[in-house]
């Protein structure tokens, strides 16, 4: 699925992250959008914070905000700032949402291709 930015900020609070690593950014090199969610509604009710109960968790449906895709490679990148602007547009958002920087980047299965930011 796409990005969960209210669980991520979640897991980041109740972890105690200082930062945390973006996986598999290439998967997303070929889309023309790529979605995070930003909130969920719950019967028309729109949160951007985790819920407590189960019950409310079960009923979510996620909120997006949508983003244009890159679509160029991004599997040759070893610099942030060789990443196309979209993509670093998108990290940028990432890191503004949940709150916790991003230090790590994975652009490929390779252990050459990851990125230190």
């Amino acid at each position: 699925g796409w990005f969960d930015a209210v669980a991520a900020k979640y897991s980041a609070r109740v972890n105690g992250l200082s930062a945390f690593a973006l996986t598999k950014l290439d998967v997303l090199d070929d889309l023309d959008t790529i979605k995070v969610c930003t909130a969920y509604d719950i019967k028309g009710e729109t949160i951007a914070h985790f819920p407590a109960s189960l019950g409310k968790l079960s009923a979510c449906k996620p909120v997006f905000k949508v983003f244009g895709g890159w679509r160029s490679q991004t599997s040759h990148c070893r610099k942030f700032e060789e990443l196309p602007q979209k993509a670093k547009d998108y990290i940028n958002y990432l890191e503004k949402i949940v709150s916790v920087p991003i230090k790590y980047i994975s652009v490929g299965v390779d252990r050459k291709q990851i990125i230190k930011v």
